[in-house]
C-alpha cells in the first residue's frame, strides 16, 4: 500500500511541478517539492 501511495504522490509532485513553469508562490513550490520526496521515499524506500 505504501508504493502505491508513493506513486500517487510522486505524480501529483511531477504535475505540480510541471504546472509551476512560472511559480506564483514560494508555498505551491515548497508543496511540489515535498510531494516529490515524500512520493520517492515511500515508492523506492525500503519497505
Amino acid at each position: 500500500m505504501g508504493r502505491v501511495c508513493g506513486l500517487f504522490l510522486f505524480g501529483i509532485g511531477i504535475g505540480v511541478f510541471l504546472a509551476l513553469i512560472f511559480p506564483k508562490s514560494l508555498f505551491m513550490v515548497m508543496i511540489a517539492i515535498l510531494c516529490l520526496l515524500i512520493g520517492y521515499n515511500l515508492f523506492c524506500g525500503c519497505s
